[in-house]
């Protein structure tokens, strides 16, 4: 591909193209995503959600009549046990899960108000629109449609409350999460594919100060990709 088409700078690239699967596309916009260029991907792996059906013909032509999704990632604000303060993207999702044997103890708070004093599960899941089909779907979340400014919060393997099933949230949510019992009870939280360990205090929003675009085939749209994921047996 690089003989046939040439390669660029990511410093001077105007798209980036990946030949891989959907956790290189991942890394690609994590990677560069204040450079505010287009991602291409082009499935060499095995879902390829995120990516378009591979092909080394009509490669110029197909990433300028390539279908544009721009989107707006969530952000993680994570505060570590040692006191430590980190920040980073997520495409897919942000999810806490154990470290240990110990189920985790989590309270959780909705805009500023505390809806669960404590969650006992192995672990929680927020996930974006387009991350809504990921991890969130394998543990029974729901899955959003395109066009709705939504975001999930579906339970991994809860205990107690042991009939609750999450919530679909506005877009706009500011969710904290505590970590209740941490030094018993340690947990990692995960954007991604980044861990950090050893998380006490979680905060996830979407950063509408950040946006992406990610580059789908005319014939291989989002919708498309949604909607089959809702009948796929």
């Amino acid at each position: 591909m690089v003989k046939q088409y040439g390669q660029a700078n990511v410093e001077e690239a105007e798209c980036i193209v990946v030949l891989s699967g959907d956790g290189m596309v991942l890394k690609a916009f994590h990677e560069h995503f204040d450079r505010k260029i287009p991602v291409y991907g082009m499935n060499r792996g095995k879902t390829g959600f995120l990516t378009n059906k591979y092909s080394k013909e009509n490669l110029t032509e197909k990433i300028q009549q390539a279908l544009e999704v721009k989107f707006h990632p969530l952000r993680i604000i994570i505060e570590k046990k040692n006191g430590e303060t980190f920040s980073d993207i997520a495409i897919n999702e942000v999810y806490l899960l154990r470290e240990t044997h110990q189920s985790a103890k989590i309270a959780i708070k909705v805009d500023g108000v505390l809806r669960m004093q404590e969650l006992i599960c192995d672990g929680l899941i927020t996930a974006s629109q387009i991350g809504s089909t990921a991890y969130n779907y394998s543990a029974h979340g729901p899955i959003i449609p395109v066009g709705f400014q939504l975001m999930t919060l579906t339970p991994i393997s809860p205990f107690r409350p042991r009939n609750w099933r999450g919530a679909v949230l506005p877009s706009e949510t500011i969710l904290d999460f505590e970590v209740l019992d941490g030094a018993r009870r340690p947990v990692c939280a995960v954007a991604d594919y980044i861990e950090f360990r050893q998380a006490v205090n979680v905060k996830v929003f979407e950063d509408r100060t950040v946006t992406l675009s990610l580059l789908l085939d005319k014939n291989n749209s989002l919708e498309s990709k949604t909607l089959n994921e809702q009948f796929t047996t």
